[in-house]
């Protein structure tokens, strides 16, 4: 197994594909390193050789963010946003849907109300007087 910034890609699929195996490359950008680094894109990521190898690794180095770096600006510019009382803020620290959403229906992951099935979860009807 190839492996590019701590993260073993899979042998059988195609480099394209491989490389967005790493937190945040995903298919677009994985398509512009390899034209960057001058690499067929449909070649199994088994048949690359070392120099190949480390022509990805030096672009992906040089010019992108990705797993540990990127997890740590996402979760600093969410706490920044906690720190600073700002709406999103807010919405984070609350477990809700921080972009505009809406509540009443379609959230319940995110509000941790999963309904396993179609009638469980739900509350019994009032009781008519």
């Amino acid at each position: 197994m190839p492996r590019i910034a701590g993260v073993n890609i899979p042998d059988q699929k195609q480099i394209e594909t491989s490389l967005s195996y790493i937190y945040g490359i995903g298919p677009s950008l994985a398509r512009k390193i390899l034209v960057q680094a001058k690499i067929d894109p449909t070649i199994k990521a088994v048949k690359l050789t070392p120099e190949e190898l480390n022509r990805i690794r030096e672009i992906i180095e040089k010019n992108h963010k990705i797993e540990g770096d990127l997890r740590r600006e996402i979760m600093m510019s969410i706490k920044r946003l906690k720190d600073i009382g700002a709406w999103r803020g807010l919405r984070h620290i609350k477990g809700l849907p921080v972009r505009g959403q809406r509540t009443k229906t379609n959230t319940r992951t995110i509000r941790h109300n999963i309904r396993k099935t179609v009638g469980s979860g739900r509350k019994p009807p009032a009781m008519s007087t």
